[in-house]
C-alpha cells in the first residue's frame, strides 16, 4: 500500500460545545466520504497504537504548558482557554493521540511500511506555540512529529508546509532560527493569528494573501516562491500541514481554492519528496470547517498521494 491513513476513535470525544467550527463531525465526514468514493480499500488504515509521551511533546512544547493543560482539564462540562479553545475530559486523551498519529506516521514511512502517511486526527496542532494552546490547538501534532524524526531518525534537512488558511504561527515560533527546518506557508491576512507578514528567520518562507484569492493567483506563487526554497533545502521528509479552510465553500475564510488546487499542491510536494526524500511526505490534518467541502478535499489529497 503506498499511503497509510490514521486516525483514532479518541479524537471524536474531544468536543468543543455545539456549532463549534472544531468539531467530531468532520472526523465523521472524511471517514464517510472516504467509503463512498471507494479509496478507503487503497490504503493502508489503521489506528494510532501510541499516544505521545512526555518526552516526545517537551521536545517542542514547555513542561509548563503540559502542566498546565492536566490542571485545566475538568472532571465533567467544559474549561474555557481562551474563549475559542476549550477542553472537555476526553480533550487531552485526543491531543496525546493526534501527537502520537504524527509519530506514528514517521516511524512507518522511515521503515518503509508505507510510502506516505495522512493522519486524520483531531484536536489539530499548528497554532499551538511551545507554552500555548490557542486557536483550537493544545499540542503541535505536526511540530512533535518533526522533532521525533529529527531525534529518533538521524534526519539533518526536513520541510514543512503549511496550506492552511490561517497561518501556522504555533510552526513557526517553535522552529523560526532552526536550519534544519523550512517552512513554508501561505495564509489570508488580515485573518487570525494576525500575524507572519515578515518572515522572523532565514528558514521560514511566509506568502501572505489577500481575500478572494483563487487557486490559480496560489499556484503561482507556489511556483515562485515555495518551490525554489524547497529545491534548495533538499528535505529528507516532507511534512504537510493540511488545513483545507482554504476552500471557496468554507466560510471561516475568503480564499477561493477547490480540491483540484489541493491536487495540484500535492502533486507539486510529491515531486520535490521523490527527488529528495525517497517519497517520504507526513500529512496530518489541520483547519476545514465545511464539512462536505473538507471531505472532498481530503480525499483529493489522499487520493493524490496514494496515486489512484
Amino acid at each position: 500500500m503506498e499511503t497509510l491513513f490514521l486516525t483514532h476513535p479518541v479524537c471524536r470525544l474531544h468536543d468543543m460545545g455545539q456549532a463549534h467550527p472544531e468539531c467530531p463531525e468532520r472526523l465523521d465526514a472524511i471517514s464517510d466520504q472516504l467509503l463512498s468514493s471507494g479509496i478507503i480499500n487503497y490504503i493502508q488504515s489503521e489506528e494510532v497504537v501510541n499516544p505521545a509521551t512526555d518526552e516526545h511533546l517537551t521536545r517542542v512544547h514547555a513542561q509548563a504548558h503540559l502542566d498546565r493543560l492536566a490542571g485545566w482539564l475538568p472532571a465533567e462540562g467544559v474549561h474555557d482557554i481562551d474563549g475559542d479553545t476549550l477542553m472537555n475530559p476526553h480533550t487531552l486523551d485526543a491531543a496525546r493521540h493526534a501527537a502520537g498519529g504524527v509519530i506514528q506516521a514517521v516511524d512507518a514511512v522511515m521503515a518503509g511500511q508505507a510510502a506516505n502517511a495522512f493522519c486524520a486526527v483531531r484536536p489539530p496542532g499548528h497554532h499551538a506555540s511551545v507554552a500555548r494552546a490557542m486557536g483550537f490547538c493544545f499540542f503541535n501534532n505536526i511540530a512533535v512529529g518533526i522533532a521525533h524524526a529529527l531525534a529518533n531518525h538521524g534526519l539533518s534537512r526536513v520541510a514543512i508546509v503549511d496550506f492552511d488558511v490561517h497561518h501556522g504561527n504555533g510552526t513557526e515560533a517553535i522552529f523560526a532560527g532552526d536550519d534544519r527546518v523550512l517552512m513554508c506557508s501561505y495564509f489570508q491576512y488580515p485573518l487570525f493569528p494576525d500575524c507572519g507578514v515578515h518572515d522572523p528567520a532565514a528558514n521560514m518562507c511566509n506568502v501572505p494573501v489577500d481575500a478572494y484569492t483563487r487557486g490559480d493567483h496560489i499556484r503561482e506563487l507556489v511556483t515562485e516562491h515555495w518551490l525554489p526554497r524547497l529545491e534548495a533545502h533538499k528535505p529528507e521528509m516532507i511534512f504537510i500541514s493540511a488545513g483545507f479552510d482554504a476552500h471557496r465553500e468554507d466560510d471561516m475564510a475568503q480564499l477561493g481554492l477547490v480540491e483540484s488546487d489541493y491536487v495540484w499542491l500535492t502533486e507539486q510536494l510529491m515531486a520535490v519528496a521523490d527527488k529528495h526524500a525517497n517519497g517520504r511526505i507526513v500529512s496530518a490534518l489541520e483547519g476545514g470547517y465545511n464539512l462536505s467541502a473538507l471531505a472532498r478535499s481530503v480525499v483529493a489529497h489522499v487520493r493524490t498521494l496514494a496515486k489512484l
